[in-house]
């Protein structure tokens, strides 16, 4: 019988490969990675992950959207690690003129939450996981102006703590 966690997973699955392939969209060409195979690695962590237990289905895929940026994050450091003169990987935003540096984003964003969870969770669904504003906050459970606002504040953070690599 299949755990509550793998049920959750095998219903969700399209939506996290579907999220895998935005995460990559620019990026799999050089990570020699595809989103199949980073939706897999993303269902072994969460399978393992037997302690946690999911509220509901927006808890699941958020927990999923993190689990593959993690992912994601181990796949450009191995690069990074195998070829000394790796290129860097970079993300592109609609909302940011520059392309930002994955590493950077990816430790700005940890640093943001330990300011607010919140604020990391959307930035976090923006970037690494190309969601709209209405989908985050279907996500989330919340309306879309408080994400407009929230996404607004996170922007301004990351603007001042990214300086140059990112600008409005």
């Amino acid at each position: 019988m299949a755990s509550p966690q793998e049920r959750m997973l095998s219903d969700l699955y399209d939506e996290l490969r579907a999220a895998a392939a935005r995460m990559l969209r620019r990026d799999a060409p050089i990570l020699s990675l595809q989103p199949t195979e980073l939706v897999n690695e993303a269902a072994l962590r969460i399978v393992r992950l037997e302690a946690m237990s999911y509220n509901d289905r927006q808890h699941f895929f958020a927990t999923g959207a993190r689990i593959m940026r993690q992912a994601m994050l181990d796949a450009v450091r191995s690069r990074r690690r195998a070829k000394r003169q790796a290129p860097d990987i970079w993300i592109e935003v609609a909302e940011a003129p520059d392309r930002i540096d994955i590493v950077l984003l990816d430790r700005a964003l940890e640093r943001l939450e330990g300011i607010s969870s919140e604020l990391a969770k959307i930035v976090e669904l923006r970037f690494f996981v190309g969601l709209t504003v209405s989908e985050i906050a279907q996500v989330l459970d919340c309306s879309e102006p408080t994400v407009k606002r929230k996404w607004k504040t996170a922007r301004l953070w990351l603007a001042e703590e990214l300086g140059g690599a990112y600008r409005q």
